[in-house]
């Protein structure tokens, strides 16, 4: 072609940036690309229906538990009793999900959340319902969701082409913040008009919704291909809870990546907790200030996800770049001296905090195996409830010891020498395992043979 109608590089640049699909449709990074799947529109929707109703239900529990007992400590103790099954029991709700069929075990396990909700409505309006029972009916919706967990991510997953799961990932993201944000609201109307019996039943009709449009899901080629041959396995190959933790071990980039979200999550992302304290501390502002503080976050969360949809194939290289960013930003966050200087900061956070987890996902969701990525999400619910549960005590001990600045600060200053320490032993690890190089001297010329 004449030269005059090649394109130009920054004209290049700009239809990639665009996400236009190139005549290969290899520049196709539009964030909602995976929505090109007629099952991924209809799984969306019924997971922000799901998502709206959860969210709703989780905040009417708490003020549930608040009005049987007026015990705050009581009210995390029921939160943190349905954590619980993800910490002990993680591993074994994901080789079920590696077992069976991923429609069947997903349909099954939202069916079931549904008969919770409906018979926590019941025992409500009829009266019955006490604290034992509300501690037992969250260990029960905390251990199905060990299975339902891995199943409903994995079975987004085999909706769209690879390619497109980290887009199905993201918006996956923005459903759940959007669901977040909208089901804590409407928990107040839903108490005012229906009840919190009412609010439970919406809740369990939320997720026969979901129930019901499973079985019209169309997996792809792929999928099908990768669940036959799970199918196929002998039941003994590298099946149940040993196997799964050892497999997540062998693998460097899985044990690496844990080790960067651990760090993380204690030292960086309890933003409510930290952000909380330097608001109402050192920056002197007062409840409205850490309102608009929370309303960056979300945003930010919301805007990083839809940037994350950009993403073809994130490495554990980029979660622990955008990690040790992260860790940066709290520390110039820390060390704000006004308010106006953290608003700044909160949204950048954010952001990088929301990219950073849809590419974590990603990673655990594609570098595994078909036939092991439940049991590698059974590891990785076990270990994150752990760090989930640990992490706001010690954190909350930091700011005690360091301070609120302190702990911002300082907190940043490990995350980023923990992954450039990282970063450093893996460059030395790959430089030592090289060959060496076998200098053969060249043969003297003139000298006879």
């Amino acid at each position: 072609m004449p030269a005059s109608a090649a394109p130009s590089a920054p004209a290049r640049l700009v239809r990639g940036l665009s996400g236009r699909r190139t005549a290969a449709g290899a520049g196709d990074r539009s964030p909602w690309r995976c929505l090109r799947s007629r099952s991924m529109r209809w799984w969306s929707a019924a997971n922000l229906v799901s998502n709206l109703g959860t969210w709703m239900q989780l905040t009417v529990q708490n003020l549930l538990v608040l009005q049987l007992t007026g015990s705050a400590a009581t009210t995390g103790l029921s939160l943190s009793v349905q954590a619980a099954p993800g910490l002990l029991f993680g591993l074994l709700g994901g080789a079920v999900v590696d077992r069976l069929p991923r429609k069947l075990t997903a349909a099954v396990s939202q069916a079931l959340l549904a008969l919770v909700a409906f018979a926590t409505a019941l025992l409500v309006a009829f009266g019955m319902l006490n604290v034992p029972l509300l501690m037992v009916l969250a260990a029960v919706t905390g251990l199905i969701a060990t299975v339902d967990g891995p199943a409903t991510a994995l079975l987004g997953n085999d909706l769209v082409p690879e390619k497109d799961v980290p887009s199905a990932i993201a918006l996956g993201s923005v459903v759940h913040s959007v669901g977040r944000l909208a089901g804590t609201a409407l928990a107040a109307v839903g108490i005012a008009t229906i009840g919190t019996a009412g609010a439970y039943a919406v809740n369990g009709v939320s997720f026969l919704f979901v129930t019901a449009v499973i079985p019209f899901l169309r997996l792809q080629p792929r999928a099908r291909a990768e669940a036959a041959a799970a199918a196929a396995r002998p039941r003994g190959d590298a099946a149940g809870k040993g196997g799964g933790l050892a497999f997540f071990l062998s693998r460097r980039s899985l044990v690496a990546l844990a080790a960067i979200a651990a760090v993380s999550a204690v030292l960086g992302r309890n933003y409510q907790l930290t952000l909380a304290t330097l608001v109402t501390g050192p920056l002197h502002g007062g409840a409205g200030a850490y309102g608009l503080v929370s309303a960056l976050l979300a945003a930010g969360g919301i805007a990083g996800a839809v940037l994350a949809g950009r993403l073809r194939r994130p490495t554990v290289r980029l979660v622990a770049l955008l990690a040790a960013a992260g860790g940066l930003l709290q520390i110039v966050a820390g060390s704000s001296p006004v308010l106006l200087m953290l608003l700044v900061m909160v949204v950048p956070m954010a952001i990088v905090e929301s990219v950073s987890d849809t590419a974590t996902t990603t990673v655990l969701q594609t570098d595994p195996p078909a036939h092991m990525r439940g049991r590698v999400l059974g590891v990785w619910r076990s270990v994150s409830t752990a760090w989930g549960l640990a992490g706001p005590p010690l954190l909350g001990l930091l700011v005690q010891v360091a301070g609120e600045r302190g702990a911002l600060i300082l907190g940043g200053a490990v995350i980023a020498g923990v992954i450039g320490a990282g970063a450093l032993a893996h460059r030395r690890r790959r430089t030592a395992s090289r060959p060496a190089t076998v200098l053969v001297p060249e043969p003297a010329y003139g000298t006879a043979a």
